[in-house]
């Protein structure tokens, strides 16, 4: 234990970083625990696009779009969301699930959409990344 002490002495910067680390991942998990969004596997997210015709909304840039996305996914960059919300009007009572590249900014889109009404969302977990990984088609134009 004095050994914990002298280093923890000797090196109060590290120290700091790995308690604003720590604090910043117990913040991300608490905010994703109590947001009521439900974060979908890829096989769980193509299992609900097949039973319920649930729609996926690809929130990253025009560019990141055309180089790859998921089948039918409809794009809509996060900064445009407030913009365009009238496109989505009309799948309002629809499952929509939302992705990104890696989970990042498909929650902010969450949060914008969730301010506009919509109820029925759910998080692409992972990402892109993740449905690649999982070997499952991805659509370029």
């Amino acid at each position: 234990m004095s050994q914990f002490l002298e280093f923890v002495g000797n090196h109060p910067l590290l120290i700091a970083a790995f308690a604003a680390v720590v604090g910043i991942l117990i913040y991300t998990e608490v905010t994703r625990l109590t947001s009521g969004v439900k974060n979908l596997t890829p096989f769980a997210a193509t299992q609900l696009m097949n039973e319920v015709d649930a729609v996926f909304l690809d929130v990253r840039d025009d560019a990141e779009f055309k180089k790859g996305h998921v089948i039918d996914a409809r794009n809509i960059p996060v900064g445009s969301i407030e913009k365009r919300i009238q496109e989505l009007d009309k799948i309002k009572e629809k499952d929509i699930v939302v992705y990104c590249d890696s989970g990042m900014r498909s929650q902010k889109a969450i949060g914008k959409l969730r301010k506009n009404g919509f109820e029925k969302l759910h998080q692409l977990a992972g990402g892109l990344v993740a449905w690649e990984k999982a070997s499952l088609p991805v659509v370029t134009r």
